[in-house]
């Protein structure tokens, strides 16, 4: 029934924000290369936080439907069905305004949240029904496992987060720019945190789904990973201010415990692939493959992140196109795969079903080799960018663009094809769910 199916409908909503929010990436790529493209109609002032704006409630909207996916297979029914369709109501008006704003010129916001600030009541009212909804329903549960930790957790300080985020409409940090930007940094760093737990927490759930194995939730190694990753959610935040006037103790504990986490969560996905049988795997092809793939991407992006959280590379890395790599890494390669693994889990695609499997395993491979491809490229075109900038004093803009050109060429077809696979993988996967819904 459609009324029993919340989370899939969330499912359904993070996936076409993700087909729309690649689309607006694939745009601004080609106004950002090509100036004055499309600059009377959308150019890349627009382009840009349309894409920022979708690819971040892609992550939010992903998370809720995966967080209640969790709760429906564990038994523990959303307390409030009514709740949690309003919330996805808001929800949605919240992203029709935002879209409205940014097609219409209309900015108002900080970093990342550059739509005015109206629309972000809805967004808080949504979050507030996801905060009642989750602890009314899961505060019976005695000695509950570490995702529900990592749920809550995520849940929760997400609120306090964005209400933080919100602070520059105070004069005393609005009209300060170090301290507004201090701010600004700190809460962007402070909210991958928050997500971050809701999906590791998932990938948790998803791992403890497919080996049957209950203890892998309970082991001290994966609630190490859930207090270290509360840690980071705290103070992992400073290395994002390292360019910043800041007193020096926030710059070390920033390099101190960045990325840390990562290194637990590869350790917990390599255990769980050594001790999964045969049978389990073919059980859970697709879940497992993406699962695979996300250890992967967790292995490449803790090489370069913990790159750039050293302040002598940071330096120089801060503002160039390598930040934008380990962006995408994280946000495509972490998130969007384990994502894409609970979802495939939602919709019981098995290995063996002979209408799509052969196009599934093309349309990952490609999502895997593009983004590899892609990924290099914009490390390659900040490579560049920073030994430009470190040669010459004042280049122009023009002159370095020209230089970057190259790079900018692959990133743009990578780009390009990294978006037909996921759009593909999207579309098998919003069928399913919608026959699915009905049966």
């Amino acid at each position: 029934m459609w009324k029993e199916s919340i989370d899939r409908n969330f499912f359904i909503l993070a996936l076409i924000l993700m087909i729309v929010g690649l689309n607006f990436g694939v745009l601004a790529v080609h106004s950002y290369t090509n100036p004055g493209l499309w600059k009377e109609s959308l150019g890349f002032v627009k382009l840009r936080p349309l894409h920022v704006s979708t690819m971040l409630f892609w992550i939010l909207t992903g998370a809720t439907g995966a967080v209640f996916y969790g709760l429906k297979n564990l038994g523990l029914p959303i307390r409030y069905p009514q709740l949690s369709r309003l919330q996805l109501l808001l929800w949605v008006i919240a992203i029709a305004g935002v879209f409205y704003s940014y097609f219409n010129g209309k900015f108002g916001g900080r970093e990342y949240w550059e739509f005015p600030k109206e629309w972000s009541l809805f967004i808080l009212a949504a979050w507030l029904l996801m905060v009642v909804n989750y602890f009314s329903s899961i505060w019976k549960l005695k000695s509950p496992p570490v995702y529900i930790w990592m749920w809550g957790t995520g849940i929760a300080f997400f609120l306090f987060i964005f209400i933080e985020n919100y602070l520059w409409v105070i004069p005393y940090f609005r009209e300060n720019f170090i301290r507004d930007t201090i701010v600004q940094w700190k809460v962007n760093g402070s909210l991958v945190g928050c997500w971050n737990q809701m999906i590791y927490g998932s990938a948790i759930y998803l791992m403890e789904r497919i080996s049957g194995d209950k203890s892998v939730a309970k082991s001290k190694l994966t609630f190490g990973m859930y207090f270290l990753g509360l840690f980071n959610l705290m103070f992992n935040w400073s290395h994002h201010i390292y360019t910043l006037p800041t007193a020096p103790y926030i710059r070390y504990i920033g390099y101190a415990v960045s990325m840390t986490e990562w290194v637990i969560l590869l350790r917990i996905i390599s255990n769980f692939k050594a001790s999964l049988s045969e049978s389990r795997k073919h059980l859970h092809y697709y879940s497992y493959r993406f699962l695979l793939a996300a250890d992967l991407w967790v292995f490449l992006n803790l090489f370069m992140a913990l790159l750039m959280s050293i302040p002598a590379i940071n330096l120089f890395t801060h503002g160039t196109h390598i930040t934008v790599a380990h962006a995408m890494g994280t946000t495509i390669g972490i998130n969007t795969m384990i994502l894409l693994a609970v979802i495939f889990d939602a919709v019981h695609v098995q290995k063996d079903d002979s209408k799509i499997s052969g196009w599934l395993r093309s349309w990952f491979y490609l999502l895997q080799l593009s983004l590899l491809v892609f990924w290099i490229s914009l490390i390659g075109a900040g490579v560049k960018k920073a030994i430009i900038q470190m040669q010459e004093v004042d280049v122009p803009h023009s002159k370095m663009m020209l230089q970057l050109q190259p790079w900018f060429h692959v990133f743009s077809w990578s780009g390009a094809f990294l978006l037909l696979a996921l759009a593909a993988l999207s579309i098998i996967l919003v069928k399913r769910l919608l026959i699915s819904k009905r049966t």
